[in-house]
């Protein structure tokens, strides 16, 4: 738990209350925030009370009215545009100067989008998507990539950072978005990498645990490595970020490329890789599950 730090509290709205956003919103509410939240599923907004100090709204525009700040945290485009513009939405009852924050990986045209029909409330928007997992949630610390003005970043930060440990500007509304979508080619490309390693050390009977221990203070040292090395090594899966939710990161990456006119071809691989591996049942498996395009099943 991270500790509270002497600064304002604000009445908050938190809406989504996922892998992510069910921690998020308790480090809020554990700094001293007036926290309500709002989530789909009411029994999951229920168990949130059992655990933080706070209040539970039945729409978006119910958790909305009064908030200073609104955070969101949904699944994809089509969720935050509903969870904003739709019927019951945050903006039918936002009030003029209210900060809203969405912390959801979605493309940089829904970002973009929302901050326009923010404006016409007298609000200010910015697209804030996350990386760090869900132990970077549950620990507060986690990365934050920021789109928006810098004037309304600067009065949202102190609040961002009760479940981060960087919290960066990154540009206009939409370069968050624009940043997470790079951090996740990276996170492709080096799970790839790290599974081919993985395969060579294992077949030539190479500690893994003293090759991770080894290889995590040169060049090839990464978090990936340090985190999932031995977990990829052992067969376990059952944590992280599913390849559910990687794909579909992914389409978004392959959606802005494409307008951009960039190719992303190792991108493409191991997004074909990830679809066998959901053929075979391993959606909700972490993405580390990809050093399994090698082994016996996959040949």
């Amino acid at each position: 738990m991270k500790e509270v730090s002497a600064m304002a509290t604000h009445k908050i709205a938190f809406i989504g209350l996922g892998t992510m956003g069910f921690p998020m919103a308790g480090h809020l509410a554990n700094a001293g925030h007036d926290v309500t939240v709002y989530n789909r599923t009411t029994a999951t907004a229920e168990r949130w009370l059992t655990q933080y100090q706070g209040s539970h709204a039945l729409t978006p525009a119910e958790a909305a009215q009064g908030a200073e700040f609104i955070f969101t945290c949904v699944g994809n485009d089509d969720d935050v545009r509903q969870v904003y513009t739709g019927e019951n939405g945050i903006l039918a009852t936002v009030q003029a100067g209210a900060i809203l924050i969405d912390n959801t990986t979605a493309s940089a045209e829904v970002a973009r989008e929302v901050a326009a029909a923010a404006l016409t409330a007298n609000t200010q928007f910015l697209d804030a998507p996350v990386s760090g997992g869900e132990a970077g949630a549950v620990n507060g610390c986690l990365t934050v990539m920021v789109g928006g003005d810098a004037a309304t970043f600067e009065k949202a930060q102190p609040v961002m950072d009760c479940f981060a440990k960087a919290t960066t500007l990154m540009g206009d509304v939409g370069y968050g978005q624009i940043t997470k979508m790079a951090n996740q080619l990276c996170i492709a490309g080096v799970l790839q990498g790290l599974s081919e390693a993985i395969t060579l050390a294992k077949s030539a009977g190479l500690d893994i645990a003293q090759m991770t221990e080894v290889l995590k203070h040169g060049a090839a040292g990464s978090w990936q490595l340090e985190n999932r090395a031995a977990t990829m090594a052992n067969n376990d899966f059952d944590f992280g970020f599913a390849i559910d939710w990687m794909r579909k990161d992914l389409s978004i990456c392959f959606d802005a490329a494409d307008k951009l006119g960039v190719d992303l071809p190792l991108a493409k691989q191991v997004d074909e890789r990830y679809a066998s591996l959901q053929q075979r049942g391993y959606s909700r498996a972490d993405t580390s599950v990809l050093i399994k395009q090698f082994d016996d099943e996959a040949r």
